[in-house]
């Protein structure tokens, strides 16, 4: 394996040999136990003119053939979604092409599942002068979805979070959106971690307060929900809810810090998934699904558990900027020819950073080529003047 020098404590350069055994990518045999979606990300055009505040530039070549990589190792694709920079570099009409590209471009793929970001961020929070602004911001997103066929997933509101005065708004909200949707659709609970605006969502700061709230709702809209992403990094809120979920309606996870715990579940039930992390360790995931869905639970923690340290360094405060480290590792392995984002976006995260997921993706064997990987990480030092 070769040896490489990486930036380590005290920001000396320490020799690196890599050690991981690739995880292959296999196409699963037979069906998951679980429900899974990987929330995917954007690949940008690197030769689009305008600055990294304007228009979203994206390969939409790679963009797509990134989404059958993932739908070949059995995964779904949760589209538009904070993963693809929405909100953070990609715009509604933007993300509205990049749904139509996903369901048209992957239409000859048997069983692929995909279910996209419905929002509210063409409106501008700042704008919004109260809930039906937001009602109609919502519809409009929802609308054009559904025009082209599209699975809906109700994703959490800048607008909202700065026009609703209680939890009566958001059940408001909801009731009026939902009551429009053609199949049951997936809410979205997105923490502050992930976007500071969003705090005090459902009407409270206070988590007891805020379930209650999002509960109501989804026992008033239940026959029009097929589940709820929860993503607040911390398990035990997520058991909680999940435990008290109506029967029928499932809780996606989207905890990057404990998904393998969440994902395995106890003797009172489980989580699906619909995670960001299942993009940069998508070879991991399929394989610990199918070790599940064979009833080797041993072997799906065997998997997974290597991969969290790797997530919980690339989902670290500030978490919204997990993007870059997604991104990083796609770029590593050669899913993309370069290092650059949407919005400039790979500018987000320092180099100590960079060191420690290809440590850590090494480790945990989502290295597909080491060589590569290596010569790779070796341009990205030379950014900094460091020749390794």
């Amino acid at each position: 394996m070769p040896d490489i020098l990486l930036p380590g404590e005290g920001g000396r350069l320490v020799p690196y040999g890599l050690r991981g055994q690739p995880v292959l990518d296999a196409p699963p045999t037979t069906p998951f136990s679980r429900v899974a979606y990987s929330a995917a990300h954007v690949v940008a055009n690197p030769l689009a003119e305008g600055p990294p505040s304007g228009a979203a530039s994206v390969d939409w070549d790679r963009t797509i053939a990134y989404r059958r990589y993932l739908a070949g190792l059995g995964l779904g694709i949760a589209e538009a979604m904070d993963t693809a920079q929405r909100g953070m570099g990609l715009d509604w009409p933007t993300a509205l092409e990049l749904i139509r590209h996903s369901i048209s471009e992957t239409a000859d793929i048997p069983g692929i599942t995909i279910a996209s970001g419905c929002g509210t961020d063409h409106l501008d929070a700042a704008d919004a002068r109260g809930i039906d602004d937001v009602i109609a911001a919502y519809l409009e997103q929802l609308n054009a979805i559904q025009k082209l066929g599209g699975r809906v997933i109700l994703m959490s509101s800048r607008a909202l979070a700065r026009v609703a005065r209680s939890g009566a708004d958001y059940q408001l909200v909801c009731r009026r959106v939902l009551a429009e949707a053609q199949s049951p659709v997936i809410l979205h609970w997105l923490g502050e971690m992930f976007d500071p605006a969003l705090e005090g969502y459902w009407g409270s700061r206070a988590f007891p307060e805020a379930l209650e709230t999002c509960l109501e709702i989804i026992e008033e809209n239940r026959a029009r929900i097929d589940g709820i992403k929860i993503s607040l990094l911390d398990a035990q809120k997520e058991v909680d809810m999940r435990r008290r979920l109506p029967s029928g309606v499932r809780m996606y996870t989207g905890d990057d810090f404990n998904y393998p715990e969440l994902i395995a579940g106890d003797a009172q039930g489980h989580s699906d998934a619909l995670l960001g992390i299942f993009d940069p360790i998508a070879p991991a995931a399929s394989r610990a699904l199918a070790a599940l869905a064979a009833g080797d639970v041993s072997r799906f923690h065997d998997i997974l558990e290597p991969t969290v340290p790797l997530s919980r360094r690339m989902f670290g405060a500030p978490t919204q900027y997990y993007k870059t480290g997604v991104v990083f590792l796609a770029y590593l392995n050669g899913h993309q020819d370069h290092f650059i984002m949407v919005g400039g976006q790979q500018s987000m995260r320092p180099l100590a950073y960079f060191a420690d997921l290809f440590r850590m993706a090494d480790q945990a064997g989502l290295l597909r080529d080491p060589e590569m990987a290596v010569s790779r990480m070796r341009r990205l030092l030379a950014l900094y003047g460091i020749a390794s």
